[in-house]
């Protein structure tokens, strides 16, 4: 596979983010040529990566400005995939909803391009320098996307709360990556892992940096106790923004996040049970699986609830994470199969939120998807899809990402065995609160003398909805093609 090729998901969403911007100034009516132009990007860079992916070859003569900083292996084509998936569903449920709501400027489209773009920096990064650089590249594009709505005081009050707090983690991570360079004297993944498992690291600097690494990057996961943002920007946030950042943001952060736990800190010290990382990520993921699925419980608001779904999800992941110290390259590669079945589900249940506010007005809370399953039965189909595959039904995306995390949990034996039956414990909670969307849309009534919700007419949210829902149950009943190109990345992750 040609190097170029490699790269050329990174080099085109630069290109279609200065093209967008031209489109954008040029553009007098509407804002519809941007939106089409951004998701077509997005879906280009995704099905690039895909098609290198399926080559199955490794890149040849990498030019060494990449292949010091950034990777170009199946693991970055794999996470590209699904930024690039993630980002263009995006783009098309914010081509529907920012007109539906009046919110339409292309600024949004320009945003998302750059923040994708970052996040595949961030993926890619094998130097604790790139990993800053892609992190803050796509953390400040979705700041400035949180706060979209300027005329809202709540999403300007969550755009604060992310800047504020995300400002901070980011200071703490880049603490720990100064400790960790001073503990190594390197700052390349690699290196830092040669320096650990060859004894000449400074043990007590290098893991404290690595402890403020794991903080800076639980953030980002949204893995409970560093989660305090999580609810009030999902909710404040542009729902399309929301669902951005509950995709994109999360896979780029988890892919870095199998990088460092990996290839820096990989070696028999780093990974023991007794002091290293996975008791860390074990301890995050059963505090995570179980305040994200019983604060879930008491929500009022389906966006909020579905941002205490997403908490509870970081949790299940973070199982494999902490499991792969023990059975390595099985757990990663559930968590890459996850990760992506993740992706179209939570485009799948943010979009049908989407699809049931029109006229400016949204539906947001269980009140306001009262009956309309009955009334719009049709329009609440994806609705339903959504809430199986996040609940783990067989046999959608859901069920099987689920199976692949706790039974690598289960393989690696010994202590890990309860927390993959705390996940399943923790799922069977978390059915109580999705099954409440299905409960309100096709067996409560509307209030009287309250709006009732009515569906938009959005061929862009169709188009995000029927390609989400369709990869769900591809990736449900036909689960092999996919897990065989995460098998692949692990893989090579695993033989340097």
């Amino acid at each position: 596979m040609n190097a170029w090729i490699a790269i050329s998901p990174l080099l085109l969403l630069v290109v279609g983010g200065l093209l967008t911007m031209l489109v954008d100034a040029f553009s007098k009516e509407g804002k519809g040529e941007v939106a089409t132009v951004t998701a077509a990007t997005l879906f280009l860079a995704a099905g690039v990566s895909f098609a290198a992916l399926l080559n199955g070859q490794d890149p040849q003569d990498v030019p060494e400005i990449f292949g010091a900083y950034l990777a170009t292996d199946r693991l970055g084509l794999f996470f590209d995939v699904a930024i690039g998936l993630g980002g263009g569903l995006s783009a098309l449920l914010a081509g529907g909803y920012l007109r539906e709501h009046g919110l339409e400027r292309g600024e949004f489209y320009i945003l998302l391009l750059f923040s994708a773009f970052g996040a595949m920096v961030l993926a890619r990064s094998t130097d604790m320098l790139t990993l800053f650089v892609g992190l803050e590249t796509m953390s400040i594009g979705v700041y400035a996307l949180a706060g979209f709505r300027r005329g809202s005081p709540r999403s300007i009050e969550s755009a604060l709360k992310y800047y504020l707090l995300g400002s901070f983690a980011a200071a703490i991570l880049l603490f720990g990556a100064a400790l960790i360079y001073a503990g190594t004297a390197h700052t390349d993944f690699a290196g830092i892992g040669a320096a650990v498992e060859g004894g000449h690291a400074d043990v007590k600097l290098v893991l404290f940096g690595l402890l403020l690494v794991l903080v800076g990057l639980a953030f980002k996961v949204s893995a409970v106790p560093f989660h305090m943002w999580t609810p009030d920007v999902y909710e404040g946030a542009p729902t399309p923004a929301t669902t951005f950042m509950s995709v994109v943001v999360k896979a780029a952060a988890f892919a870095v996040f199998v990088r460092v736990v990996i290839t820096a800190f990989g070696d028999e010290m780093s990974s023991s049970s007794a002091g290293g990382w996975p008791p860390v990520l074990a301890g995050l993921a059963v505090v995570t699986m179980v305040y994200g699925n019983l604060a879930a419980i008491a929500q009022n608001s389906v966006k909020r609830m579905l941002a205490y779904s997403s908490i509870a999800h970081a949790g299940y992941i973070l199982v494999g994470l902490a499991a792969s110290s023990v059975v390595g390259q099985r757990a990663i590669s559930a968590v890459l199969f996850y990760l992506m079945a993740y992706t179209v589900s939570n485009v799948l249940a943010f979009g049908s939120l989407i699809l049931m506010g029109s006229r400016g007005r949204e539906a947001v809370s269980f009140d306001d998807l009262a009956g309309v399953g009955r009334r719009h039965p049709l329009a609440a189909l994806p609705f339903i899809i959504a809430v199986l595959t996040l609940m783990g039904f067989p046999p959608t995306a859901g069920f099987i990402g689920k199976y692949y995390v706790f039974s690598s949990a289960v393989e690696a034996g010994g202590g890990f065995i309860w927390l993959a039956v705390l996940g399943v414990l923790a799922s069977a909670v978390g059915a109580y609160y999705y099954l409440r969307i299905l409960v309100a849309m096709f067996m409560k009534d509307p209030i009287p003398g309250e709006p009732v919700a009515v569906p938009m007419r959005s061929g862009s949210v169709v188009a995000a909805l029927v390609i989400s829902g369709l990869a769900v149950m591809q990736m449900g009943l036909m689960p092999g093609d996919m897990l065989d190109l995460a098998v692949a990345a692990a893989e090579q992750l695993f033989a340097g």
